[in-house]
């Protein structure tokens, strides 16, 4: 039979438990987001969940001018939040955008050092939680990318370190660069996703917690999706089992996840308060094994 959690699951970043379902709040900051009033009712709803993991970038905005848009949201409010100092906060360096709608990448060494400095001061913290370099640069080596963020944890800028958007060598690699200062790696994952289980297996293997970004592909649309993609089906199996437990779609979705692996920690995005709470619920989702075997078979 399937079983529901009494008390909120939670999961290990590093040395850290944190919630089992975290907040990615790209979507508060970039196109189509919505007033400041509901984005931080959102976070705050967020909280109030159980969710002690948001995940931002200095990169999450929509206007060219708007640099760290997200961060300064998020550091707002926490501060406002009577639990906000218990939130592990997880941002990202590497990524630009003009404000045409398109992502530059930049992993120059010297270019993520000034990142993260900045980061830290937006976010009002001596030192990042986890900081994470989001995209590997073509026109920099890899490891001399990697190298920055081993400088920023000798400085004291960052606490832990994470990769984003990286294979399997390049994880064994940072690895190598960070040692026990690598804790996470966030790559796209979710039902109509899988390209990158391998790296989901190796972050099992290596005790890596692994953040699937977009985690609800194939069962709703995410804010990275182009405009033009096709409306998501809604006649898949996590549908069908979410009207027969009598929860969302997403909540099965975020359910499965957790199930693939203890290392799995989705951070679904959201707009309003109700869909970060329906979100959070899945941490006390247990699913049977007769229920994921039909979701693989879909």
């Amino acid at each position: 039979m399937t079983a529901t959690r009494t008390t909120p699951a939670t999961r290990g970043i590093g040395g850290v438990h944190v919630g089992a379902v975290g907040l990615g709040a790209m979507p508060l900051s970039v196109e189509g987001r919505p007033d400041e009033d509901q984005a931080l009712a959102t976070i705050h709803t967020a909280l109030d969940a159980g969710v002690t993991l948001i995940d931002t970038a200095d990169s999450y905005h929509w206007h060219a001018d708007e640099l760290g848009h997200n961060e300064r949201l998020v550091a707002r409010a926490l501060a406002a939040h009577g639990h906000g100092t218990q939130v592990l906060v997880a941002t990202k360096g590497g990524r630009g955008r003009p404000g045409d709608g398109s992502w530059t990448v930049d992993g120059d060494p010297r270019h993520l050092r000034r990142a993260a400095q900045a980061s830290a001061v937006r976010l009002g913290v001596e030192a990042i939680g986890l900081y994470q370099l989001h995209k590997p640069d073509p026109a920099v080596p890899f490891a001399e990318s990697v190298g920055a963020l081993r400088e920023l944890v000798d400085a004291g800028t960052i606490r832990m370190a994470g990769i984003s958007n990286v294979d399997c060598a390049q994880i064994r690699a940072a690895r190598e660069i960070l040692g026990p200062h690598l804790v996470s790696v966030q790559n796209r994952f979710s039902p109509a996703h899988q390209e990158t289980r391998d790296t989901l297996d190796l972050c099992t293997e290596l005790g890596l917690a692994f953040l699937p970004w977009s985690p609800l592909g194939g069962i709703s649309r995410s804010a990275v999706d182009d405009p033009g993609t096709d409306t998501p089906p809604t006649d898949t199996p996590f549908h069908a089992l979410a009207r027969a437990r009598g929860v969302s779609p997403h909540q099965v979705c975020l359910a499965w996840h957790l199930a693939q692996s203890p290392a799995v920690l989705p951070i679904p995005g959201a707009r309003r308060p109700a869909s970060i709470r329906d979100s959070a619920a899945a941490g006390g989702l247990l699913l049977s094994a007769e229920e994921l075997a039909g979701l693989r078979q879909g």
